[in-house]
């Protein structure tokens, strides 16, 4: 990731290290794992949901809450059960 954003030598290495559990764990479930950052604009998120649309990516979803329940989704993030994404459903 770092490369493909030409950033520097040190943030190369200092995300290579970040990100070395995670690739670990991918590798061993046989998974591809990449980074990205986001920032929040329509193009990129038209083109998340065509990926998604089209099955080339395929979010987890561990459990979805009820806004009324935002305390509750978030005291099952912190305990660290959640096998995939917590959706807080709005409406």
């Amino acid at each position: 990731f770092a490369r493909e954003k030409g950033l520097s030598v040190v943030l190369n290495l200092v995300m290579r290290v970040l990100s070395a559990g995670i690739r670990r764990r991918a590798k061993r479930a046989g998974v591809r794992y990449s980074f990205l950052f986001m920032a929040a604009n329509g193009e990129q998120l038209t083109k998340i949901a065509s990926l998604i649309e089209t099955g080339v990516i395929r979010p987890v979803i561990d459990r979805v809450f009820p806004l009324e329940q935002t305390n509750e989704a978030l005291a099952y993030i912190e305990q660290g059960r959640a096998k995939g994404k917590v959706v807080i459903k709005i409406k």
